[in-house]
Order: structure tokens, then sequence, then C-alpha cells
């Protein structure tokens, strides 16, 4: 049988891992009886750790929250779960969090054991708060957010969309979705009738919240699918077909699936493949084209001559620009 300290410590390590538990499957796991369940639950509770009991046949144990956060019993892998989540804080789009996150780090790794310590170091984790990017948003916003979320609340706010055009909105919020640096907001936009997806940096919520809303069913896929085809949408609003005079093996390696497919069959009988992409616009499409480091014809559409024609001028500007330099002779 386990000393009472350890005893206590593996009860406790318990009641973490699982929402509820029954005295006898409690004194099954640490080999005790209920009796000395109910008595260890008792010493905890003089220890500060709010575990709530309900009596009966159904009754049970649980760790509930309490007024002061007690110490937590982690395994290795939590460890270094917490740790990388941590670290990844310093640097993500939280934009007040990463002092915090960064002093808590330092706290954890302090209190490791060594063979912790040692993973960590080798994971190259430090705690060091780097500037945030420029589309990080407060920790009190997204709580507030997800606080209307949670309580199926009505949210006000101006929006700034990317052509900086501004409107007010009025949505029912759902979920708040992480994709990179950006947080984006989903919800049930009451005056277009209609889904949408909102970037949390671009908000300014107006207070105090609306009413309360009955809840709906949530777009196919859910929230996070929902903002992966809206942000696909975007990035497809321009499509065009090129002919690149290069063999097939040396540009199938830099198509992704992400903004291009490659077609097998070429017109005509001509050398090459043709590569169908999309973009977010033709003039994004003109700028990379560069990429295939190879020639190509554009088959389609005549739009994306005019955005070539364009980047060409730009580049034959700077290159005049360059030969100049090159030429010029500095005065002594």
């Amino acid at each position: 049988m386990l000393e009472t300290s350890a005893r206590l410590l593996a009860l406790l390590s318990l009641l973490q891992q699982r929402r509820e538990w029954s005295g006898r499957e409690l004194a099954d796991r640490l080999e005790i009886t209920t009796r000395t369940v109910r008595r260890d639950v008792g010493k905890l509770r003089d220890l500060g750790y709010p575990i709530e009991a309900d009596v009966g046949v159904r009754g049970g144990y649980r760790l509930g929250a309490g007024a002061e956060m007690p110490p937590l019993l982690l395994d290795d892998q939590e460890v270094l779960a917490v740790a990388l989540g941590l670290d990844a804080v310093t640097t993500g789009p939280v934009a007040d969090m990463a002092e915090a996150s960064a002093g808590a780090l330092a706290k954890l790794r302090q209190v490791m054991p060594s063979r912790l310590r040692h993973r960590l170091d080798a994971l190259r984790i430090e705690a060091v708060p780097r500037e945030a990017p420029a589309t990080a948003v407060s920790a009190e916003r997204l709580t507030e957010i997800a606080t209307a979320c949670h309580r199926h609340e009505r949210l006000r706010f101006d929006y700034r969309r990317d052509d900086g055009d501004e409107s007010r909105r009025e949505i029912e919020p759902y979920r708040l979705v992480r994709n990179g640096n950006r947080w984006y907001l989903v919800g049930f936009d009451i005056g277009r009738d209609d889904w949408r997806s909102f970037r949390v940096d671009r908000m300014e919520p107006r207070t105090p919240t609306g009413p309360r809303f009955t809840p709906r069913e949530l777009p196919e896929g859910g929230a996070a699918a929902f903002v992966a085809r809206g942000l696909g949408s975007v990035h497809q609003r321009a499509a065009a077909r090129i002919r690149v005079h290069a063999p097939l093996d040396e540009i199938a390696p830099m198509v992704h699936e992400s903004w291009g497919t490659l077609e097998t069959g070429t017109e005509s009988g001509e050398a090459g493949c043709v590569v169908a992409v999309h973009g977010s616009s033709f003039a994004t499409i003109a700028r990379w084209l560069y990429l295939f480091d190879a020639d190509f014809t554009v088959l389609e559409p005549e739009q994306l001559r005019d955005e070539l024609a364009a980047v060409a001028e730009y580049h034959a500007r700077i290159a005049a620009r360059y030969r100049r330099a090159i030429t010029a002779r500095s005065d002594r």
C-alpha cells in the first residue's frame, strides 16, 4: 500500500485525469478501502483542493474550480505540451500575453526534473518575449468574444474589410478559429441573413452585448472548415492557364495543390506542360510566374497579358536603374 503522502498525490492525479470517479473506482485503483478514499479526500480539501462529492448510489468525486489554483500533477508528456504551448504564445497572435507566457515558461522550466529540461533544451525552447505580429489581438478581446459565444449573446461591432470599407455588424457569434497568426470569428450575420467569418483584428466591438439567441446548426464541417473554405475562395478569385516551356518532371515538383494543377496533355503537340493556376488577383499571378524560371505562354485569359505587361515594364525600369548605377561615376 502506498504511504499517505504518495497516496494523496496518486488520488489527486486520478481526479485530474477524469471528470468524475466513484468511490469504489478510486479505491480499486489505489488498492485501498472506500473509507480511506473518503478520509484522503478530506485531507486534500484541507490542503485547498476543491473536491466535490455526491452521495448515493450514483455518487462520486470530482475536482472542482476553486478560488486559488492548486498545484497540478502533470506527466512528462503533459509538461512538454504545456511548455511548447507557452512558447508558441510568446510568438503567437495574442498581443498582450507574450510576457506572461514567457514568465510562466521560465518558472515551469525551473522546477522541471533534469530529464525534462534536457528534452526541452533539445527543442530549443526559450522564454524570451518577441514582438507580436501585426494581426495580433488582445487576450481581453478574445475573452470577451469567447464569453459571448459561450453565453449565446449577440455581438455588435464595427468592421473594416480588406479594401478599407467599414460597416456596422450584428451577429450571432459561435466559434473563434485560429489560422496561422490570425484569429477569425464565425457567426451568423443578422443583417445579411447568412453565415460569415470575420478577422478579429479588424473588429471594434460595441458594448453591451445584445440579447441571447437560440444556437443554429453550424455550417457543414464546422467552424474551422467554414473559415478554410472562405480563405480558399479569396485566394481563387482569379484563374489562368499557362503553358510552361519546360519538361514536365521539372515543373511538377513546383506546383502545389493549394494554388494550381498540372495538365499532363499539351495542345497542338507543343513541348512543355500546361499549368492551371489561381490566386487572389491576376496581378498576383503575374508577379510570381517568374518562379518557374522558364519561358511561358498565356493560354487564358487575356486580362493576365495586361498584368504581365505591367510587370515587364516595372522590371525594365528596375533593370535600367541598376545599369545606371553600374556605369555612373561618383562625383569626387
